[in-house]
């Protein structure tokens, strides 16, 4: 029972990027990888990028890769209404 248990725990992680954000119209990397990049920022920055789109307003955060891109990370949604 535990080698079960502990096996679900596992491919729980190993799914995490299977949950990873997708970039939506706003979002600075929508039309694929940002070609632009981050040249002063350290590796691991943390980026912040805040839009309004269909009524809604999306914070959200990125982090600067090995190669001066912007990552998604994370997405939070609040409604205008």
């Amino acid at each position: 029972m535990k080698t079960v248990i502990s096996a679900a725990v596992l491919s729980s992680f190993l799914a995490v990027p299977a949950f990873a954000v997708e970039p939506i119209p706003g979002s600075i990397t929508y039309d694929g990888p940002s070609q632009s990049t981050f040249s002063k920022a350290p590796v691991g920055s943390v980026l912040q990028h805040q839009f309004t789109s269909q009524g809604y307003d999306y914070k959200e955060l990125y982090v600067v890769g090995a190669d001066g891109r912007a990552q998604l990370v994370s997405r939070t949604t609040a409604n205008n209404g």
